[in-house]
């Protein structure tokens, strides 16, 4: 039987999810758009789907430009035996963060074969050292299976990811700081000023990817536009608690922080 293929985002705001769903058009697999989702639960979430063998996993900001290469990368898993494709976290064109762990604005998941080994109880512990709740998720990974590191490039706005396949062509245009996509500016300025707002960067990066594609952009109409701020409401009342419950362990690790600093 043909492994069966899906394209899963974890996505917060419907508007950029409509904008990378139009880029997904040409792939061919089932699109499942995970919402209200932990940055570590929805890995979860894609290995209980027992109707799905291989995941695209990619980001509401990663805007795909080569349906093809992902296809052949898809078929490349499979064949070779890999249980992850993505770019490394360590690299200079993503965080610099650790380089064992793929960041997970794009990944190809060979669940089947991730399956044969997996359990909640088999992943290390979050340590405070983790810079994000889903690297313990990742260093299980690369430490029980094989990971294949694709090359990527820092894109000419300074900001944004040009992920490619070993070949150089370009997979996809990553944004980064989607969070900041529709915050009013004076919230960005509360919440964190170091950025900004991306909103016109991010509209750019898409504008890019849809001429890459030769597609018009999707236009959007006022029922539309009201099923976005409805979404971002409804989105919001689940986050907020989601992100207080997070709290505790961050004021730990500040203090353990703070300690080993002293």
């Amino acid at each position: 039987m043909e492994p069966r293929v899906k394209v899963y985002t974890r996505s917060f705001d419907l508007r950029l999810y409509r904008y990378a769903k139009g880029l997904f058009q040409d792939l061919g697999y089932p699109c499942v758009r995970l919402t209200d989702q932990s940055a570590d639960g929805y890995f979860f979430t894609m290995l209980r789907d027992r109707d799905c063998d291989i995941a695209v996993n990619i980001d509401e900001d990663a805007f795909l430009t080569d349906p093809q290469a992902v296809r052949e990368l898809v078929d490349r898993v499979i064949r070779e035996g890999w249980a992850n494709a993505g770019y490394s976290d360590g690299d200079a064109a993503t965080t610099g963060r650790n380089a064992i762990v793929t960041n997970p604005f794009f990944n190809v998941f060979n669940l089947s074969l991730i399956r044969t080994k997996f359990s909640r109880e088999a992943l290390p512990p979050r340590s405070f050292g983790d810079a994000e709740p889903y690297y313990p998720f990742f260093l299980w990974l690369a430490a029980e299976f094989r990971t294949l590191y694709l090359p990527c490039r820092r894109h000419a706005d300074g900001i944004s990811t040009v992920a490619l396949d070993e070949q150089g062509r370009t997979l996809c245009l990553h944004s980064w700081f989607s969070r900041f996509y529709s915050m009013p500016s004076w919230l960005v300025r509360r919440v964190e000023p170091s950025q900004g707002r991306q909103k016109a960067r991010i509209d750019a990066l898409i504008r890019e990817a849809y001429a890459q594609r030769g597609l018009p952009l999707p236009v959007f109409t006022l029922a539309d536009r009201i099923a976005f701020v409805l979404n971002k409401i409804l989105r919001w009342i689940v986050k907020v608690p989601q992100r207080m419950a997070r709290w505790p362990w961050k004021l730990r690790r500040a203090l353990h922080k703070k300690h080993t600093e002293a």
